[in-house]
């Protein structure tokens, strides 16, 4: 996350870190990029986060990436925000889990209109243009998990 901040606010963009303050002293090595935003825990966070952003993008990660990502892919199904949600899909990374979304499609336990929430490339700039373009689905009903969901 540091070298992504760095390379924003080289660039002249505006970098904003939510972080929570018992993680501080883990998480930031160094003079911090941008400004900073304490937070009370990692729920304030995520909401300061999805408030604050245009867009959701995860780069390839572990458990806390996977578990951010999952949240604003529900959130959006549920109608909670209309934000593009992009994965960057550096060397296949987040292929498997593509594949493993397109299996509980074809199961039925997310539905067609759902599984278009997430746009992925290999690529910064391919994932930039498409996110740039990406409109959310108009009307994504939750789906239960049976294999009867259907658009």
């Amino acid at each position: 996350m540091g070298l992504i901040s760095q390379s924003v606010y080289n660039g002249g963009r505006h970098v904003l870190g939510v972080i929570p303050r018992t993680l501080m002293p883990r998480e930031i090595t160094g003079e911090p990029v941008g400004e900073v935003k304490a937070v009370s825990g990692m729920h304030q966070r995520k909401a300061e986060m999805a408030k604050q952003a245009d867009a959701f993008i995860a780069l390839p990660g572990g458990y806390g990436t996977l578990e951010e990502l999952l949240e604003v892919i529900t959130w959006a199904q549920l109608g909670i925000h209309d934000k593009p949600v992009g994965l960057l899909n550096v060397d296949g990374y987040y292929n498997s889990l593509l594949s493993f979304i397109d299996k509980a499609v074809d199961e039925g336990f997310i539905t067609p209109s759902a599984r278009h929430i997430i746009v992925s490339a290999p690529t910064a700039h391919e994932l930039m243009s498409k996110l740039e373009v990406h409109h959310h689905p108009s009307t994504l009903p939750p789906c239960p998990i049976s294999p009867t969901c259907h658009d």
